[in-house]
């Protein structure tokens, strides 16, 4: 099944004539009967009821119809996106993400890639002051940041919010969540506040509502490192992005949260101009 077939089909079943309709698209005639006959034959379905004076619409039509059309929008577009997104960034389109961010960001570039396939995509990774500060001097085009954004010439478009889960030696399980109270004597480890102030002020706060200020355990320069310190014998509690695991195995368990815990992940783009296809952009990483 070919686009050129759909929007043939198309023009058919809305000019109900075979001859108007290839005047509309300016090719003979046969040409449109046959390709809509081989549309047929493919799909394995009569489409039209053609007689010697009038063509009409099978029910089978009617629903191809529906979804012919929607995939030619869907077609059209791509089209403009490519377009747009060429001549708006000369083929290059830069994006600044944060840690934990790969399985959105592979999802979000394919369909990207999708709708323009000849744009080259460049990623960086920095701290998300340094990557809201590239997008408002136009060294990025967008980035990925997790919590609130106040900063000028730069608007954030919130698009998920992202579930905390706990990891902690294992005593301390719960598989029904763990209450941030039960953490109180146990030093919180967590990366340097400019690394992920979104986390910091979150945790803080959390704690805080809590009744309790949280003692300060060493900085987490790396998380894997910090499992082998807390896996060998420095107790400690930390807190990573995404769902909790399932199974708990050794010294250490990760679950959820009681109440449940989540950040804002947001777009962040100029305030002006927008980059080129906000809306595809949107719903592509949401």
């Amino acid at each position: 099944m070919e686009l050129r077939q759909l929007r043939y089909f198309v023009t058919v079943a809305e000019e109900l004539h075979f001859g108007k309709a290839a005047e509309r698209l300016a090719i003979v005639q046969p040409a449109v009967s046959q390709q809509v006959a081989r549309l047929e034959r493919e799909l394995g379905l009569r489409l039209l009821d053609r007689t010697s004076r009038r063509v009409t619409l099978t029910g089978d039509g009617e629903r191809m119809l529906r979804e012919a059309r929607a995939v030619l929008a869907a077609a059209d577009r791509a089209t403009e996106v490519a377009a747009e997104l060429a001549a708006g960034q000369a083929g290059v389109f830069r994006i600044g993400s944060s840690a934990g961010l790969r399985e959105r960001l592979d999802r979000g570039l394919s369909a990207l890639r999708a709708a323009a396939p000849g744009i080259e995509i460049k990623v960086s990774s920095r701290p998300p002051a340094e990557q809201i500060e590239a997008v408002r001097t136009g060294e990025l085009d967008v980035a990925f940041v997790r919590g609130p954004v106040a900063a000028g010439g730069v608007r954030a478009v919130p698009l998920w919010e992202e579930p905390l889960s706990v990891l902690l030696p294992a005593a301390f399980r719960d598989d029904g969540g763990v209450k941030l109270a039960d953490l109180a004597e146990l030093p919180l480890r967590l990366p340097p506040r400019p690394e992920d102030p979104a986390l910091t002020d979150r945790l803080l706060l959390a704690c805080r509502e809590a009744g309790f200020e949280p003692v300060a355990g060493r900085p987490v320069d790396t998380f894997e490192d910090a499992v082998v310190e807390m896996t060998n014998g420095s107790p400690a509690w930390m807190v990573v992005y995404g769902n909790a695991c399932d199974t708990a195995d050794g010294a250490l368990w990760m679950g959820p949260f009681a109440p449940p815990m989540t950040v804002t992940g947001q777009l962040v783009v100029r305030d002006a101009p927008a980059p080129p296809c906000l809306d595809v952009l949107v719903q592509a990483f949401s």
